[in-house]
């Protein structure tokens, strides 16, 4: 009787519906929708251009998810970018897609969001000034070692973690939502003034690069989107039926 040969490594697949759900709701809802807003604002200079920018940033990341999730059921295997490039490209520029992401692109996405949530997690201590950068940073250090423990060691806790703040950063939207809609319904000035077309994009800045950082700081606060595609081999029922899509390619075919 021949010998077996070795068996595959494999990743268990313990992300649910509802884990895969709160890991691409949970990344987008993050720091950058609670900061994003004001920088948005002063670059346009108006908030109908600002209101404009935020929609048509959102479109885009919709069009962008809708294309990673048809990639996903082509292409079902974890590493995102990385798999996607290498099984389109080739294996030369997987591997300088990997080693960009790898040393600058995530790097840098998790250290702005560690900061984030140090900056706020240390504003209530120091109350009008702003709290020391080496707290700060020892702050964010901590949180990005602590995250990274958490999902090393276990994928259920990880998951279950991440819908617990879910659903507190959706209270705290919810809550600024329902504030801001109080305050406009307390004065009806403040509605005329910013529904009238005149006032809505006046002071608007026109220039490209105030208009490319709005847009940079909109697509931030949308970004996670892609966050899924990264764990394809984690998810206990990859498949998704886009019907039409999978029709579509068939016959382009």
């Amino acid at each position: 009787m021949a010998d077996k040969g070795p068996e595959s490594m494999k990743m268990k697949r313990e992300i649910g519906l509802i884990g895969g759900v709160a890991l691409i709701s949970g990344t987008m809802i993050g720091s950058g929708i609670f900061m994003s807003p004001q920088f948005v604002l002063a670059y346009v200079g108006s908030p109908g251009a600002s209101l404009l920018i935020w929609a048509v940033s959102g479109v885009i990341a919709m069009f962008a998810a809708l294309s990673y999730t048809e990639l996903g059921t082509i292409i079902p295997e974890s590493g995102g970018e990385f798999i996607y490039i290498l099984r389109i490209y080739g294996s030369c520029p997987a591997f300088f897609a990997a080693v960009t992401f790898i040393l600058v692109v995530k790097p840098f996405g998790i250290a702005a969001m560690s900061i984030s949530i140090a900056e706020y997690a240390t504003a209530p201590f120091y109350v009008g000034c702003p709290p020391p950068q080496l707290v700060v940073k020892c702050i964010a250090a901590a949180t990005i070692l602590v995250v990274a423990t958490v999902n090393i060691l276990n994928v259920r806790i990880a998951l279950r973690i991440q819908v617990v703040f879910l659903v507190a950063k959706l209270v705290a939207l919810t809550c600024i939502v329902i504030g801001g809609i109080v305050a406009l319904t307390q004065s009806s000035t403040v509605i005329v003034e910013n529904l009238k077309v005149e006032n809505a994009f006046k002071g608007t800045q026109y220039s490209l690069s105030t208009l490319g950082m709005a847009f940079y700081q909109g697509l931030w606060s949308y970004a996670g989107w892609y966050n899924l595609n990264y764990v394809t081999e984690e998810l206990k029922r990859p498949e998704v039926r886009l019907t039409h899509w999978n029709v579509h390619l068939c016959l382009s075919q």
